[in-house]
């Protein structure tokens, strides 16, 4: 089941708070993405594009580029 993404909001320290569709927000730590994948290598070399997040279209996840996304269900899973 996917859990569609309604809206987010970046946060310092490389948060984003996730607001799902059922009404459920989550927060969600990227940190943990830079050591396993080093294409979110980026946000340490320039930390202003961190900001940049966006929901994609249809709410299947999160976007700041065509290389560098988060899916519903990652963010879902993961998130607290």
């Amino acid at each position: 089941m996917f859990h569609k993404i309604k809206n987010i909001v970046s946060l310092p320290e490389y948060k984003l708070s996730v607001q799902f569709a059922e009404g459920v927000t989550k927060l969600y730590d990227v940190k943990m993405l830079f050591e396993k994948f080093p294409a979110f290598h980026i946000f340490k070399e320039h930390p202003e594009v961190f900001h940049d997040a966006e929901v994609d279209v249809g709410g299947f996840g999160v976007v700041w580029n065509d290389n560098l996304d988060i899916s519903c269900e990652e963010l879902w899973k993961n998130g607290v």
